[in-house]
């Protein structure tokens, strides 16, 4: 199941170039995602959708993020060895690997209790271990904040409150806004008088967060 092969790793190389030639400077990131064996995460019937740069579905609604969206959101994020980070969708799993090979210490939190069941289990098996949570993540995970940064992997319809109030000073939240088909990729930063810096970037497509402070 986890076996790497030298076609895989050519494969995988010619994606991180492809993700340098539209514009992810962040080297760390590319050296990251490099190492992760994103085809772990598909069917054998789906293998040759593993290292083309798109999202891809995974069951229940969600879906594994397109490879060039995962480098984006991760080169905003500014992650430094030991960060304690929230994640908000944990997914198939994807974006938590390549979290946790930034050196992050990881928080995930899963909507869908068969994707939880199932990458909680998946992902220790390929050497990540992040601490797992089932439940919604639109009120974020109170009993473990603050956090230095916050990401949320799926598309929410305003910024939910709760994670502003978890986000350390200086701390970062990288989250898409919008409505049910496009969302603009914000980041805000909460300065040292608590005060929330919102930088606006380009627009994406997210499968719809759930929960009290998401899409109902």
């Amino acid at each position: 199941m986890l076996e790497d092969t030298y076609k895989h790793q050519g494969m995988r190389r010619k994606l991180i170039q492809k993700l340098r030639d539209k514009g992810i400077q962040n080297e760390r990131v590319l050296s990251a995602m490099a190492k992760i064996p994103r085809h772990v995460f598909f069917d054998n019937a789906f293998l040759e959708h593993a290292y083309q740069d798109k999202a891809f579905p995974i069951g229940h609604g969600q879906t594994i993020s397109q490879p060039y969206t995962v480098a984006f959101q991760s080169e905003l994020l500014e992650v430094k060895p030991g960060d304690k980070i929230l994640e908000i969708g944990t997914g198939s799993g994807y974006q938590a690997c390549v979290l946790c090979e930034l050196g992050a210490k990881l928080y995930t939190i899963e909507y869908q209790k068969p994707l939880y069941e199932r990458t909680k289990v998946f992902l220790p098996q390929m050497g990540y271990k992040p601490f797992f949570f089932c439940g919604d993540g639109s009120k974020g995970i109170s009993a473990h904040a603050p956090y230095d940064k916050i990401i949320v992997t799926a598309g929410a319809p305003s910024v939910p409150t709760a994670l502003l109030e978890q986000l350390n000073i200086g701390g970062y939240l990288i989250i898409p806004v919008g409505d049910n088909q496009t969302q603009q990729m914000l980041r805000l930063t909460k300065d040292t008088d608590r005060k929330i810096v919102k930088e606006v970037f380009s627009n994406f497509s997210f499968v719809p967060l759930k929960g009290e402070q998401g899409w109902q």
